[in-house]
């Protein structure tokens, strides 16, 4: 147990010169994780700013007795970056590409950078740095080395270990890595023990678990680098590193490969290795399911028959050679059938079944959370597929499923398997299995882990797959480079149980006195919390791939403001140890302030956390019946209080123009923002006054927003419907879908305005079509969370206005020459898909910029006082920079009324919802 206190301890650090250290509770709470099951919440955490504060860091921590571990994206799944006393991140601050030498190919890094940052800036010299893990656009060069990561074309580049070139840095004892101590300390453990290092280590590609002791042979060059990668943080703290970088090929050509079950596709890739393939995958039908399930038919593109298929890619100078290559692949491995695909953009749509699928696969096939811990052995792959066979009835024996997948050219075995942790026992299953798998592939050769180190979930189990003398050369080079074992300890020697520290088992579970339903969740607010594995998909730059998410943590670098960083102190607030107060800890509500309840997490994260609806519950919680902030009356009331303006639009308008920042700091609202004025007619009144429509009766979902603000674009919505052949009917009442009340907690008062609604909503058969894209996914989503089964018949009814036009196969106006900037919602992205807004506008012939990201505003998020900042950064991350190269011809395209309002207040472009650029269109054809 650790005596110091975090306090004493910051004042150490900060006295030797370490400036950026937090201690606090919630930096606390959300590094207490990797993207493992192991939760350790640290002492402190420090972000170094140059070498001299790792020194003066490591310094501290031999004297005071203090464990250092090192940690880049916190992206380890086997628990490698999580530690109990100083934990050091180096993606804040030390993240820098300081040389490139493309004569050389290679480059110098800070241990921070992360991986995409560098291929980015190595990519207009035609290189690259070839390991490519999945977890690429967030993982750092230094998480890499320190877990030798491998990934997905490691046949044709290899694994980190094969690509460093020198590493700078600091022994756990305080000495340089090219010290005399060190050299002659390994040089005396190597020539003693040749025997064990010939035959007990380097036997295979993906022999990852333990030291890379082979590299201590005279005929390995006696490479202390190479050493040094996959040592998990154990000997030494990086500072510095030299990579190879590789040229792009000129050609890649993907062959598909089909096979009757994925134990025949293990058996065919023996051959097809003998065609130096630079990547060999394999997964099954079981994954391409969830893929079909989650994201659509249209997320499956043509398979060959099978069921199971590896995705193999050959590369060349000549693409003719090279398709003739793929060819010869699909003719000569046994397979069923085989798809060859020269085209880089379908070959992309193939490879995003394998990239989609695994992040899909933290759900097992049984739709149940599908754990790591076993997550990435690897065996010689002459034997993968008999492993295979006996890995999945060893499955079977234990009542387990998961979905596997893998990087079978290397022998590499990738699945999450739903160990019952959440329940009595679930820990005892867990050790048992992993004790029967850990003697299942040491007794094919094998390896415990394949590329993601062994942490704290295989370094126990280590003795299983070598011999007492490697065990013994483990600790003696660690004694060599931490004598102390500052370290990260726990790991690879004298190691920590693998059923020690578990998150989940560590969290109660949460059913009673919900707001919400969590459907998805078996009802349990734990499990919904803990559907956060840490893969860390929220702090990567997602722009590149239309994505959402987190805006907060794209604009503020904090891992508070991620949704990994909320979830983690989520659950320190559920097992009430770091986070001791509750729903209404401040831990809780610093981590959760900067959330714009975007929802991007919910289609973005791999495992679907919705944090927008577990912040709503958290504010429910802690408000429930006790005074509330100003905005969750002034903003959070906006339909209530807007009805009442619509009394007498001028009036208030006038009030609001003269209130004058400090009027509006009151209602909590940031006197920066103009407020929007109330139109002179609503919608409902313009509507009311029209000639019933002829044609297919559709029900108008009319929001607040278009009512009472915008009814221009209700208008819209009204003519391009009746062009289409529709009568749109609007409901007897103005009803509300409760948005605003989600947003801020009120889920009271947002169950029974929703009650409503959909209780009217459902008494016809008719499709309903909206307008306001957040509140047409509540009428989607949230609402059979708050109202239950009555609100699905509804949801299933509810379209968008591009999704109710493509249904009825109407041809839109032509657009051809018609520059557009789209702007999704983030609602309109997450929960509803804006795909069929993208094919209503390609058959209408415009030229379309999507834009990814959040425009900043999120509803009352952006309007807050306190958010101003943070909500301008965010419209900087893509809106405005887009908006400011756009020709003045271009049409900025934004259907929600946060997005439009966002264009106003910080540019002098306005944005047009779908409905008006249709209408503008038809508009000009009639004339």
């Amino acid at each position: 147990m650790l005596r110091m206190d975090p306090a004493s301890f910051v004042t150490l650090l900060r006295r030797a010169g370490v400036s950026d250290v937090l201690s606090d509770g919630t930096t606390r709470a959300a590094y207490s994780t990797d993207a493992s099951l192991y939760r350790v919440p640290p002492l402190v955490v420090a972000r170094p700013r140059h070498v001299d504060e790792i020194a003066a860091a490591l310094a501290v921590c031999r004297a005071e007795g203090v464990p250092l571990t090192a940690r880049g994206a916190g992206t380890s799944i086997a628990g490698n970056a999580v530690g109990t006393g100083l934990v050091l991140d180096f993606s804040r601050h030390l993240n820098r590409v300081l040389a490139v030498d493309p004569d050389a190919a290679v480059a110098t890094v800070e241990p921070g950078v992360v991986q995409e940052a560098l291929q980015r800036h190595v990519a207009p010299l035609g290189l690259r740095f070839g390991p490519d893990p999945s977890s690429s656009s967030r993982c750092t060069i230094g998480g890499m080395i320190g877990n030798n990561a491998c990934g997905t074309r490691a046949l044709g580049y290899g694994r980190t270990s094969d690509n460093v070139v020198g590493l700078r840095g600091i022994t756990g004892a305080g000495e340089a890595l090219d010290a005399a101590v060190v050299r002659t300390g390994l040089q005396r453990i190597g020539e003693a023990n040749l025997a064990v290092l010939r035959t007990q280590f380097g036997r295979f590609s993906r022999q990852v678990s333990g030291y890379g002791l082979e590299n201590l042979l005279p005929e390995r060059g006696f490479d202390i680098a190479r050493l040094l990668v996959g040592s998990e943080g154990t000997l030494a703290v990086l500072t510095e590193a030299t990579v190879a970088l590789v040229a792009e090929p000129a050609h890649r050509v993907l062959v598909v490969l089909g096979y009757p079950d994925i134990a025949a596709a293990g058996d065919a890739t023996p051959q097809v290795l003998t065609h130096r393939p630079v990547a060999c995958e394999g997964i099954d039908s079981r994954i391409v399911d969830v893929v079909r399930e989650k994201h659509g038919p249209q997320a499956v593109p043509p398979l060959p028959a099978g069921a199971a298929w590896l995705f193999v890619e050959v590369t060349g100078a000549d693409l003719a050679d090279t398709v003739a290559r793929a060819e010869r692949v699909g003719a000569d491995c046994a397979a069923l059938a085989a798809r060859v695909v020269p085209d880089r953009a379908q070959a992309a749509a193939l490879w995003r079944i394998r990239a989609d699928g695994a992040g899909l696969s933290s759900r097992s096939p049984a739709g149940l959370p599908a754990h790591a811990g076993w997550e990435d052995a690897a065996v010689p792959p002459e034997r993968l597929g008999s492993y295979l066979r006996d890995f999945d009835a060893l499955l079977g024996e234990y009542g387990l499923t998961g979905l596997p997948y893998g990087h079978f050219g290397d022998g590499c075995l990738h699945i999450r398997i739903d160990f019952p942790l959440q329940k009595p026992g679930g820990a005892g299953v867990f050790r048992e299995f992993l004790l029967a798998a850990a003697t299942l592939v040491a007794g094919y050769g094998g390896s415990l882990s394949g590329e993601h180190g062994d942490g704290r979930a295989r370094s126990e189990l280590l003795p299983m797959m070598y011999s007492l003398a490697a065990m013994d050369l483990f600790a003696a080079v660690k004694h060599v480079f931490d004598p102390q074992n500052i370290l990260n300890p726990g790991v690879v020697v004298d190691p920590r149980p693998f059923d020690a520290d578990l998150r989940e088992p560590a969290a109660p579970s949460l059913r009673r006195d919900l707001a919400l339903a969590y459907r998805h969740d078996g009802g349990d607010f734990t499990q919904a919390v803990h559907r956060c594995t840490g893969v860390g998909k929220c702090r990567a730059d997602n722009s590149a791939t239309g994505g959402v998410m987190c805006p907060s943590y794209r604009a503020t670098g904090e891992e508070k403001d991620s949704t990994r960083g909320r979830a983690r102190v989520l659950q320190e607030m559920i097992n009430g140890t770091v986070v001791t107060d509750g729903w209404r800890a401040a831990e809780v509500h610093e981590a959760l302030d900067l959330c714009l309840s975007c929802k991007g997490c919910l289609s973005d994260c791999p495992t679907g956390v919705d944090m927008a609806s577990l912040k709503a519950e958290v504010l429910h919680q802690s408000y429930r019946h006790r005074p509330r902030p100003a905005t969750h009356y002034s903003l959070g009331w906006l339909p209530r209080w807007a009805r009442l303006a619509a009394t007498a639009p001028r009036m208030v308008n006038a009030a609001l123009r003269g209130a004058g920042p400090r009027g509006l700091a009151l209602a909590g609202v940031d006197g920066r923002r103009r407020i929007p004025e109330f139109a002179p007619q609503t919608f409902r009144s313009w509507f009311s006054r029209r000639p019933p429509s002829a044609g297919d009766p559709v029900l108008l979902f009319v929001d607040t927003f278009t009512n009472y603000f915008t009814p221009e674009v209700g208008q819209a919505t009204v003519r391009v419907l009746e062009r289409a052949g529709y009568a749109p009917v609007l409901t007897a009442k103005q009803r509300c879908c409760a948005l605003t009340w989600i947003s801020t907690g009120q889920l009271d008062a947002a169950r029974k305005i929703l009650g409503r609604t959909v209780s009217e909503l459902g008494a016809t058969d008719l499709p309903i079509v909206g307008i306001e894209p957040s509140c047409t996914a509540v009428l989607r989503s949230d609402a059979a969370e708050l109202v239950g089964a009555a609100a699905d018949p509804v949801a299933g009814r509810t379209h968008t206005l591009a999704e109710l036009l493509a249904a009825r196969g109407w041809e839109p106006p032509d657009l051809t020459g018609e520059s557009v900037l789209a702007q999704p919602h983030c609602h309109h992205h997450a929960v509803l898909g804006w795909s069929p807004d993208a094919a209503l506008l390609a058959a209408a012939g415009a030229q379309v910029q999507r834009l990814a990201g959040c425009c900043g505003l999120a509803g009352n998020f952006g309007v807050e006082k306190g958010h101003y900042e943070v909500s301008v950064a965010v419209a900087d991350l893509e809106l405005r920079p887009a908006v400011a190269a756009a020709g003045p011809q271009t049409t900025i395209l934004a259907d929600g009324y946060s997005c439009r309002t966002q264009l106003a207040d910080l540019t002098d472009r306005r944005g047009l919802h779908l409905a008006q650029l249709l209408d503008r269109a038809l508009t000009r054809l009639a004339s």
